[in-house]
């Protein structure tokens, strides 16, 4: 019956746009198809509007569809009657009992039925159960919907923990006297960042937050909207797919670091010895000690001169690097000394040596 509720909407709306454009028997035939449809208070008004107006060619019609709409009008209540007292209550006291407590609920904790100090199993747990139990698809007590918006509401504040600090400070309804940048975060509300049915579907549908559940709307008059949530069950395809797009960013991490540990090559030196780099060498020019491979005579002699200037200048480099390190411990020690009176320390500072700056010293002697 909704479906043809919605199709006779549609025949009102398509009827208006007729009697906008001036074309009043096109108009017409639409009402009178929307009447078959589904009898509303609407299309019989327009009815009697435009048969009031139209000639006498259309008083035929103008007597059949009063007649249709009184009999219609006659019969529609009663039957609506009969059935709200012969069908049986679709949903039980059990679920009207929850839906009323969750919407009389104030505080997050409360609607979650969970103390301050919870886990984040316990958490979930909880949003687990009562977001199956208020489901519109599995509750049908009036307020369900809302009572499923809450739950969603309420784990996505307790669920982080910036969100839950500032629910904890300010609280579900108190204001802070003279509003801080943390407050107009919490001023704009904890509707989240995800909707209530995406946060379903990621506990219960095994994927991205899309897919299970689908927003089916039905327009009423004006602009009033009711929208419905429709849960399927989840198919294993959609949760190897999701899985794999999931995992497949870091499947071709791992595929490249392989793959560069085979393309790159050893290092030609050492500035320390190693198994692999057991022959000690010294540079030309500053006498460096380096260690290289065995066979790095045959590979490397012609380039010999090249290699001996990098050895230098990374030995030159990390010397710079460990004289800052010494200086600035020194320095830091000497401050520290200075700022308590500590006339030892301040010793103990002068006394320590930097062997890196001497040895740098050195090259640059």
């Amino acid at each position: 019956m909704d479906g043809n509720k919605d199709e006779s909407e549609r025949c009102i709306a398509i009827a208006l746009r007729c009697i906008a454009a001036g074309d009043k028997d096109k108009a017409r035939r639409f009402l009178l198809k929307s009447e078959k449809l589904y009898p509303s208070k609407k299309a019989a008004d327009l009815l009697d509007s435009l048969s009031d107006n139209s000639s006498n060619g259309a008083a035929h019609d103008k007597n059949q569809s009063h007649a249709t709409t009184r009999q219609r009008k006659a019969s529609y209540p009663k039957a609506n009657s009969e059935e709200k007292e012969n069908s049986p209550a679709d949903y039980t006291s059990e679920q009207l009992a929850a839906v009323k407590r969750i919407n009389g609920c104030k505080d997050v904790y409360q609607v979650l039925e969970v103390s301050k100090d919870f886990s984040e199993s316990d958490l979930k747990k909880a949003y687990r159960k009562l977001a199956l139990q208020m489901h519109p698809d599995k509750n049908k007590a009036p307020g369900a919907t809302e009572a499923f918006k809450a739950v969603g509401k309420a784990y996505s504040i307790l669920s982080d923990k910036e969100k839950r600090r500032q629910y904890d400070l300010y609280g579900p309804e108190m204001q802070p006297s003279r509003p801080s940048r943390d407050y107009e975060e919490y001023s704009r509300g904890f509707d989240g960042d995800i909707s209530p049915e995406e946060l379903f579907n990621m506990f219960f549908g095994g994927g991205f937050p899309s897919g299970n559940l689908h927003r089916r709307s039905h327009h009423h008059h004006h602009t009033s909207r009711r929208t419905y949530y429709t849960y399927r069950e989840p198919q294993q395809s959609e949760s190897g797919l999701s899985l794999f797009f999931q995992l497949a960013p870091i499947l071709l991490l791992v595929l490249l670091s392989m793959l560069s540990s085979f393309l790159v090559s050893d290092a030609v030196f050492s500035l320390q010895r190693t198994e692999k780099y057991r022959i000690e060498r010294k540079t030309s020019h500053l006498h460096i000690t380096y260690f290289v491979k065995d066979d790095f005579r045959a590979e490397f002699k012609s380039d010999l001169r090249r290699i001996e200037r990098a050895v230098e200048e990374e030995y030159i480099g990390q010397l710079r690097s460990n004289c800052f390190r010494e200086r600035n411990y020194k320095e830091n020690m000497m401050w520290r000394a200075r700022n308590y009176g500590d006339a030892k320390l301040y010793q103990r500072a002068m006394d320590m040596a930097t062997p890196s700056c001497d040895n740098l010293q050195k090259v640059y002697s």
